[in-house]
Formats: structure tokens, C-alpha cells, sequence
């Protein structure tokens, strides 16, 4: 699965660990996420990550 990063903070979301304080389990796709996730580090919208190649 891929990772993304916010591009306001440097977050990097990696499907492989989920979001342990936003309650998404492990193994979970970006494109799963629910709408109203934002970045645990500085509450950014989905739509300001990008794809990390």
C-alpha cells in the first residue's frame, strides 16, 4: 500500500500502522480513510496529502 504525507506538516500516513490515535486499525488504504480524517500532527485535510514516491 502506498504512503502519503501532509504537505503542511511532513506527516507521513502509512497504511501498514494506520492511525493509533485517530482509531484506524492497521493495514487500513488512504483511500479508505473516512472523509472527516484529518492529520493527527496538524489537523490538515485528506485533500493536502500527496502520494509519497
Amino acid at each position: 500500500m502506498k504512503k502519503y504525507i501532509c504537505s503542511n506538516c511532513g506527516y507521513v500516513y502509512d497504511p501498514a500502522t494506520g492511525d493509533p490515535m485517530g482509531d484506524i486499525p492497521p493495514h487500513t488504504a488512504f483511500e479508505d480513510l473516512p472523509e472527516s480524517w484529518v492529520c493527527p500532527m496538524c489537523y490538515s485535510p485528506r485533500s493536502l496529502f500527496d502520494e509519497l514516491e
